[in-house]
């Protein structure tokens, strides 16, 4: 089945007329005998709109129930049985009700397409998806209903339907578009003359770039080559010179003269990469071309003329800009230039303007060939072979006759020799000596600088000229064997890189230590901005070299977008280097965006653990502190009772209840205390020296007497504690394990001292905790096993084992041999180094 057509009346703002303009093309399609029914159209109590409903089709809406309300929505199953040609459908980028086929109108669309009906639809350009923020940041407001760009794009036929903003606003004074009561506030708010303006650009920009884009899709399919000028685009030719700004300055104000005027600036580097314009000068024309509103385009071509001209006729460019050429006179006998061959090629649909500027004939530093990359002890032997080689062997043949044609293979031979040694100086040296030689001593007349027979110098000329072109291929073997390694190495840097970075195991300042070792530089540093006008930040740093604040007071330095850069110190790199560097700039980018999303994410999760914090210290509260604050009102209200005679007995029992329920409530709320302010980071322990058993009896008053017993020798050193925190630490040990104690099995608090270190351990005899849970009951608000709720809110080992860390210590559970668990407090003995925090200043006890 053939998929369905969709055209779609697009239009800048509500009121325009889309509806009514999909209203009358139905009507036009009814008389021409096409089945079109009414999908869904919504009037919105517009009386011409309305009137346009009469005559077609409607196919029976759906209503729906949602919160209390009932909606109608376009009932999809009936327009899919009815199965006409066509189908009206408003509104293309609709939410439908929750419990609808599909979330989207659209969606409902693509199934009417799928089954082969045409549709016809309507959308306003504020409801793409890609212009949300856009039209927010014109109108103020956050468009919700929003339709993906590639439905509208795939439409097979898109129709503006437009409107001045003026006659739109007298639409709506009129009471065309909104009802009276609504009319003032929309034409005071949405529908301003400039809100309506730029939308009406948005709209008329996007239909043009779609044209423009049908445009070019139909000149590939048809394979049309000449440019039609349907709008003005200008090529602006860049060298990477400083005169490039320039270029496109002029390249913007050509543009502006004509409507929908388009600059494209472009650089074409040489394949084999043997010439590279300033990366810093180019990353700066990007810049300005972008700010002007134009567009950026690198190109690789070795013919620069024709790869220029072929992109100009790709982009269907109406007018070429070049600079005029900065070759000196002696220059053009190299050839007529880029600007004149353009000018000269270009046919009579592409013009060429030569703008003059400030580095004309000042030299275009034409790329003089590298000199062989063979290693110094070559370049030794091949000079050697090729100076003193020709005398040694004019000597040789002095003793022996071997002939002239001999003699010279002997000295190409020598030639070939240094060429190969040495590269092309060398063998260019071997060469003049070896002719002035042969002419000399082998070419008659003997023993003088003249040549007799004609023949004698076609062989000498071809003698040099087989030594220059030797000396020629091994030198440009050299050349591309160092190129080869040299991209070997890169592409190895940047492979080890783009590992390292895509697993995120390289840190910004790590990256920065690496980019400075690779290039030998002092120092490198990433700095940043906000905007343009906003001062540089030092976003990582490494080195010892001079402190950068911005790009331009470095060696070095590398643009990555347009507000941060990679500035190293040192020295000047080659451009073959600074290729390789911008990778590692935009890899520091992305190490730095990637940081800070670390960062965030560990905000975010600091928030959402103290968020399940306060959920559970909620659920505490409504439980565990309601608890004995009801008891305590029961047994309060009973004494106050004059209804009852209460025995002394009863009264001491009740006031005993009360006690009892006042101390669970202190005892919870200083855990809760303690808990806020370990999470909160602002516990700070006062240390100092004290004896073990000045502090642990003190911890188990809280307990029934009896409960627990206490083996604290006295010969234990001393402990570097802060007293009140320890204490309150232990109690809390204490008080745990008597809790899951059984009757008549009392807690042990023992004390032994193991190196630098005292260990604190109290031991019970209950049901134990097994191993995956060891760690587990540290966290705040657990209980373990099926421990009631009345059997506090978890924080006792939470609380005790922050005090603990905050005191450099540690806290850890173990099984007791023969069942039970014992908590392990491990302490700093007196004298002993702090491992996690040092002593805080005296008037900052915490406790």
């Amino acid at each position: 089945m053939a998929r369905g057509k969709l055209r779609i009346h697009l239009g800048a703002a509500p009121g325009v007329g889309k509806t009514y303009a999909m209203l009358s093309e139905a009507h036009r399609r009814v008389g021409r005998g096409t089945d079109c029914v009414v999908g869904f159209v919504e009037h919105h109590g517009r009386p011409r709109t309305e009137v346009m409903l009469h005559g077609l089709e409607q196919v029976p809406r759906r209503e729906l129930e949602y919160r209390g309300g009932v909606f109608p929505e376009m009932d999809l199953d009936a327009v899919l049985a009815r199965r006409p040609q066509v189908a009206l459908v408003d509104e293309l980028a609709h939410t439908n009700v929750p419990g609808s086929r599909n979330p989207k109108r659209w969606q409902d669309v693509e199934e009417l397409l799928a089954a082969g009906i045409d549709v016809v639809s309507t959308v306003n350009i504020q409801h793409l998806e890609s212009l949300g923020d856009i039209v927010e940041s014109i109108t103020g407001v956050r468009q919700q209903e929003t339709v993906p760009d590639e439905v509208v794009r795939r439409a097979d036929q898109v129709e503006l339907v437009d409107m001045t903003p003026e006659a739109l606003r007298r639409r709506m004074a009129h009471g065309n578009i909104y009802q009276p009561d609504k009319v003032d506030a929309a034409l005071s708010n949405y529908f301003r003359p400039g809100n309506l303006t730029a939308l009406r650009e948005l709209a008329l920009l996007w239909v043009a770039d779609r044209v423009d884009a049908h445009l070019t899709q139909y000149r590939s399919e048809h394979r049309v080559s000449a440019i039609w000028g349907s709008r003005e685009r200008i090529v602006v030719g860049l060298t990477g010179g400083p005169e490039g700004r320039t270029l496109i300055r002029r390249g913007a104000r050509l543009a502006e003269k004509g409507a929908g005027g388009e600059v494209l600036a472009v650089y074409i580097a040489r394949s084999d990469g043997l010439t590279s314009a300033s990366p810093k000068e180019l990353a700066l024309q990007r810049t300005l071309v972008e700010d002007l509103g134009g567009t950026f385009h690198h190109v690789v071509g070795d013919d620069i003329p024709a790869a220029l001209l072929a992109f100009a006729r790709g982009a269907n460019a109406t007018q070429i800009v070049l600079g005029s050429s900065r070759r000196k006179t002696w220059q053009y006998v190299f050839g007529p230039g880029v600007g004149a061959t353009v000018a000269r090629e270009s046919g009579p649909d592409l013009d060429v303007h030569i703008v003059t500027h400030d580095e004309v004939a000042k030299g275009r530093g034409l790329p003089v060939a590298r000199g062989a990359r063979l290693g110094r002890s070559r370049r030794v032997w091949g000079w050697i072979a090729g100076v003193a080689g020709p005398p040694l062997l004019a000597v040789l043949l002095n003793t022996v006759d071997l002939g002239l044609a001999n003699d010279m293979l002997l000295f190409l031979a020598l030639t070939v020799a240094a060429a190969l040694l040495g590269g092309l100086l060398p063998a260019l040296a071997s060469a003049a000596v070896g002719s002035l030689l042969l002419n000399y001593f082998y070419t008659p007349p003997l023993h003088r600088w003249t040549i007799a027979d004609p023949k004698n110098i076609v062989a000498i000329v071809i003698f040099v000229a087989v030594g220059v072109a030797v000396a020629s291929v091994v030198d440009l073997a050299a050349r591309r064997t160092h190129q080869a390694a040299r991209l070997r190495a890169e592409s190895e840097i940047l492979a080890f890189l783009a590992g390292n970075v895509l697993r995120g195991e390289t840190g910004l300042e790590d990256l920065l230590e690496r980019v400075r070792e690779t290039f030998g530089m002092e120092s490198a540093a990433l700095l940043e901005r906000a905007g343009e006008v906003e001062p540089w930040t030092c976003a990582g740093r490494v080195g010892r070299g001079r402190p950068v604040e911005r790009p331009d007071q470095a060696d070095v330095d590398i643009p990555v977008g347009d507000h941060m850069a990679l500035a190293l110190t040192g020295r000047v790199l080659p451009a073959e280097d600074r290729r390789v560097l911008a990778a590692f700039a935009a890899q520091a980018a992305v190490v730095l965006d990637r940081r800070r999303l670390q960062e965030e994410a560990d905000r975010a999760r600091t928030l959402a653990e103290g968020n399940r914090i306060r959920t559970a210290l909620l659920a505490a509260v409504s439980h565990d502190l309601r608890t004995p604050l009801a008891g305590i009102k029961a047994a309060v209200t009973s004494l106050r009772s004059e209804d009852v005679e209460w025995s002394e007995e009863d009264r001491a029992e009740l006031l005993e209840g009360i006690e009892e329920g006042a101390d669970r409530l202190d005892h919870l709320v200083g855990n809760l205390l303690d808990m806020s302010r370990l999470q909160t980071g602002t516990v700070t322990p006062l240390i100092r020296e004290i004896d073990l058993d000045e502090v642990v009896p003190m911890a188990l008053g809280g307990v029934p007497e009896g409960s627990a017993g206490l083996d604290v020798p006295e010969t234990l050193p001393m402990v570097a504690v802060d007293p009140g925190l320890l204490e309150r630490a232990v109690a809390n040990l204490v008080e745990n394990a008597v809790k899951y104690s059984p009757s008549g099995a009392p807690v042990l608090v023992a004390a032994s001292a193991l190196a630098d270190r005292v260990e604190v351990r109290v031991v019970d005899r209950g049901p134990g905790v097994p191993d995956e849970a060891k760690e587990r009951i540290f966290e705040p608000f657990q209980r373990h096993g099926d421990a009631p709720r009345g059997a506090g809110v978890g924080l006792g080992l939470a609380v005790a084992r922050g005090f603990a860390e905050a005191m450099g210590g540690t806290l850890n559970a173990e099984d007791t041999p023969g069942g039970g668990l014992t908590m392990v407090l491990t302490l700093r003995a007196a004298g002993t180094r702090p491992e996690l925090h040092p002593a805080a200043e005296p008037e900052r006890q915490a406790s």
